[in-house]
């Protein structure tokens, strides 16, 4: 099977650029922050690779109370936070895309194989969006619009719409960096790179070897 990886950052790239399965082929592309370059990378990992899969790793702000600082979130479904175009009763019909898009289903289910037992792992809704979630008030805009959200980061639904469209298979895999609604939210942000982010390495390799 050939695998893409896309990751945002220089230090999500460090931590998988030695990850080797010999039962796959794997591509690992650093996209850098925001949708418009998770898209383009997305993009250029399809049209010249053509991957069988494509996963989103990297870290999450933590939007629900049931997230702590390194659990591990997985992306049942994807949307976009930041999206608004009125009113609109049919999103696929109307604006060319689901307004939630589904992950791979068996990719799904071996990820839950993988984490059963597992309290730090939870699966659910990521928001997507331009923006670095920073305060309660920004959370709370969230949350009222999707009340199930767990997680939100800046590249999971471009990613997933460009698969989408491509139909190629993806899932996003993030581990939680910081938590919006305590006191010393930047504190956990710097905090967090010590050592926590090797959690979610382990996890991609684990249900990257299940496959």
């Amino acid at each position: 099977m050939k695998i893409g990886i896309i990751v945002a950052m220089d230090k999500e790239y460090e931590l998988l650029q030695g990850i080797q399965l010999p039962q796959h082929e794997l591509f690992l592309v650093k996209s850098g922050i925001g949708k418009v370059n998770a898209a383009m990378a997305a993009i250029n990992l399809i049209n010249e690779y053509q991957p069988d899969l494509v996963i989103n790793s990297g870290v999450a702000g933590g939007i629900d109370t049931c997230l702590q600082v390194a659990d591990l979130v997985i992306g049942a479904q994807t949307c976009y936070h930041d999206f608004y175009a009125g009113e609109v009763s049919d999103h696929l019909k109307e604006l060319g895309f689901e307004q939630f898009i589904e992950a791979n289903a068996k990719v799904l289910q071996t990820a839950q194989k993988v984490a059963s037992g597992r309290e730090d792992v939870k699966f659910g809704l990521g928001c997507t969006g331009d923006q670095f979630i920073t305060t309660k008030q920004e959370l709370f805009n969230i949350k009222d619009k999707f009340p199930n959200a767990l997680f939100v980061d800046m590249e999971s639904n471009a990613i997933a719409h460009v698969c989408a469209k491509c139909q190629v298979p993806f899932i996003s895999l993030r581990i939680i960096s910081d938590t919006p609604w305590v006191e010393n939210h930047a504190d956990q942000y710097a905090n967090f790179w010590v050592d926590a982010p090797q959690k979610n390495f382990e996890l991609v390799k684990n249900i990257l070897e299940a496959l």
